[in-house]
């Protein structure tokens, strides 16, 4: 694959639009995430024609934690269109992956609609970017190959944690506080895990469990996932899609010496020919 041999949006985005509506209580959202593996959920709103279009909204699983579960609002009394993002953040299908990227970068977002004619046909998530930019033959990611230690350019070496006796509520806190999507588990002075928001809404939330006295330790992944700091881009973005997760610790000698997330290994591409995105009408 090459990136400038006109891949666009249509060819990586998701054609099935999983669809809620606007009265579905945020733990109902949060089962429906779990029971699809998504992080996102378009929310009902249809023209005459029954069409999805812009006036349509999306959750995700930093609404869920930010806008509910951090302010200690009760999920299970909350719809999803009292949090919802709209109107829809779009992009047409026939737009370069690299304009999605800076879009997605531009509005600090993981999720953007595609639009057709103003009907919402499909989605694109920054996991597709991800793959997309890795796998291609040319390209910032591409250009990385030469550099010594990669991933040390690309990983977060503020390491931000919890422990495990600690309760969701407060990992959920910590969260929206630093504006992260996760935090590595301490447990007797040893870093066990890593808890991060699909864990919470999936493990936590669609599971009926209380933030407010379940521990980190309960919905925490472990052991530890990680990658070495000499790794190439290419083995951190193939090792996340091969253990379905969003992050992982960079380790130097077995220590954890950052973390690195997919958004982390795309957000490079944003910088290249910005100016030129932000040009267009």
């Amino acid at each position: 694959m090459n990136l400038q041999s006109g891949n666009t949006v249509g060819h990586f985005m998701h054609r099935y639009l999983e669809v809620v509506p606007p009265a579905t209580t945020i733990v109902e959202a949060a089962e429906r995430m779990r029971e699809k593996s998504l992080g996102s959920l378009l929310v009902e709103s249809t023209d005459a024609e029954g069409r999805m279009t812009r006036e349509s909204g999306i959750v995700t699983e930093t609404d869920l934690i930010r806008k509910v579960l951090a302010k200690g609002i009760d999920p299970s009394l909350t719809m999803v269109d009292q949090i919802m993002t709209s109107p829809l953040l779009t992009i047409a299908p026939d737009r370069p992956m690299l304009d999605a990227s800076h879009l997605m970068e531009t509005n600090h977002v993981r999720y953007l609609c595609v639009s057709d004619k103003d009907e919402i046909v499909g989605v694109i998530s920054v996991r597709d970017l991800a793959r997309y930019f890795v796998d291609s033959e040319g390209g910032p990611v591409h250009d990385l190959d030469n550099v010594y230690r990669p991933l040390s350019l690309l990983m977060h070496q503020m390491l931000e944690t919890i422990a495990s006796e600690r309760t969701v509520l407060e990992a959920a806190q910590r969260m929206a506080e630093k504006r992260i999507g996760s935090l590595l588990v301490m447990e007797a002075g040893e870093m066990v895990g890593i808890v991060t928001e699909t864990d919470v809404v999936r493990k936590g939330m669609a599971s009926h469990l209380p933030a407010n006295s379940t521990t980190v330790g309960t919905v925490m992944n472990y052991p530890l996932i990680q990658v070495d700091i000499n790794r190439t881009v290419r083995d951190a973005s193939r090792l996340m899609a091969e253990e379905r997760i969003r992050h992982l610790a960079v380790t130097e000698d077995n220590k954890v010496v950052g973390i690195v997330s997919v958004r982390d290994l795309v957000k490079m591409v944003s910088v290249r020919d910005k100016p030129r995105f932000l040009r267009q009408p």
